[in-house]
């Protein structure tokens, strides 16, 4: 094991995109009807999944930061990695406008960490700080909400009214407070506990830590694959 390659760390990060694959699945199931109808905008069942698995996402996201931060990684790198990330959100925004209109994503889970990436950075210095300006951040949306910030303008900050006609809405806040503390947890665990998230790992989840450091290609790849099959299968019924 590359323990420089914290493969505990990539490991987590698979589970949660692979979740987020198996979620989509079942979206994209339902969207052509395959399933018996399900409501993914209002039932628990599936407004909990998502709400789990950007937690975990961003919350990985932190914990990545603290970790490129120790190894010393400078900003032309991490502007780097944040010009991929911004690119695919702008890519996602095209395809999602192309497939759903109206409800195009102005604000997903992309556009998101990159604005939430280059707010962490910023932070990072702050250490023992960045728990109470997570817990703010998440709790900010519940005391203000503003009719000025309902706008496709405005509505990133995330202190709406009520939540946009969009596909996938991940704004700052309460956002930005999980990636916070996953940096805050980061920077705790690299000075007194560095083996959980470098440790090793049993070898049937060796290939989830391979995984996880392609995170960004997977989330990109997997919808358009998962769409095509089940294109695929209704074509070939018929």
């Amino acid at each position: 094991m590359n323990r420089l390659r914290y493969d505990r760390l990539d490991a987590l990060r698979a589970a949660a995109i692979v979740w987020m694959a198996v979620y989509h699945f079942s979206f994209d199931l339902n969207l052509y009807r395959l399933v018996p109808p399900q409501d993914f905008y209002r039932d628990p069942f599936w407004t909990m999944q998502r709400s789990c698995i950007v937690s975990l996402f961003l919350f990985c996201a932190g914990l990545s930061q603290a970790v490129a931060l120790q190894a010393g990684t400078g900003w032309p790198a991490f502007w780097k990695r944040w010009a991929q990330v911004a690119g695919c959100a702008l890519l996602v925004s095209a395809g999602s406008a192309l497939m759903f209109h109206d409800r195009w994503i102005s604000f997903g889970v992309l556009h998101g960490m990159a604005v939430m990436l280059v707010m962490a950075r910023l932070l990072a210095p702050l250490r023992h700080a960045l728990w109470p300006l997570g817990a703010l951040a998440v709790a900010l949306p519940l005391w203000v909400q503003d009719p000025l910030f309902d706008s496709r303008l405005l509505n990133w900050v995330g202190l709406v009214t009520h939540k946009p006609l969009t596909e996938d809405f991940v704004p700052v806040m309460p956002w930005l407070g999980l990636m916070l503390w996953g940096l805050a947890a980061g920077q705790w665990l690299l000075t007194h506990r560095p083996a959980v998230l470098a440790g090793g790992l049993p070898g049937a989840l060796r290939p989830m830590a391979i995984l996880g450091r392609w995170s960004l290609s997977f989330y990109m790849v997997h919808q358009p694959v998962l769409i095509g099959a089940i294109l695929a299968w209704r074509a070939l019924r018929g």
